[in-house]
């Protein structure tokens, strides 16, 4: 995107502040911030909010890294995660707390939400399971191989399959956001 993601504007406000507010509004309590690139601008766009922040310093790590950076941060009576993606500014509160209702009927699965029969996030995994990316696993690797616990959520919430890798997608989120 030759920006941080993050900060790009939607509306009033930057990406980041969209996705915190779905997840707050959803009612979510611990709720951690990983940082990366960019990360003193970031924290200062999310000043205020009801989160906690980490950084993950090894800017050449994958997606995994930095779950393994917020895992470190969370309760650890916490049940379950949400792994949450910027990218995806447009998710609903609503289907937040759906994948959160769900996994309190189904503790022990790893929830995807599909919008019109394709995977998005964000994905709600039990914390047993997200555990395992300390073994050096990728979030992908722990779908896969506990794919018998893997419950998928249908949705009514394009945003959970919009991500934002391209000034193309950049744009049409724009678009439906307004």
């Amino acid at each position: 995107m030759g920006s941080s993601k993050q900060l790009l504007p939607l509306g009033p406000q930057p990406v980041i502040r969209h996705c915190l507010d779905s997840v707050i509004t959803a009612g979510l309590q611990d709720i951690v911030v990983v940082l990366g690139v960019a990360h003193d601008d970031i924290e200062a766009a999310i000043g205020g909010l009801p989160v906690k922040t980490t950084v993950n310093s090894d800017l050449q790590s994958d997606m995994a890294g930095s779950v393994r950076a917020g895992l470190k941060a969370i309760d650890r009576a916490a049940t379950a995660v949400l792994v949450c993606l910027s990218d995806h500014p447009i998710v609903s509160a609503g289907t937040i707390a759906s994948l959160v209702r769900t996994h309190s009927e189904h503790s022990d699965s790893i929830i995807i939400p599909v919008y019109n029969g394709r995977r998005g996030h964000p994905t709600l995994f039990p914390r047993t399971a997200i555990e395992d990316l300390f073994r050096g696993t990728t979030l992908r690797d722990v779908i896969t191989d506990r794919a018998g616990q893997v419950s998928l959520l249908d949705v009514d919430d394009e945003g959970v399959v919009l991500d934002m890798d391209t000034p193309e997608d950049y744009e049409r989120i724009k678009g439906l956001f307004s």
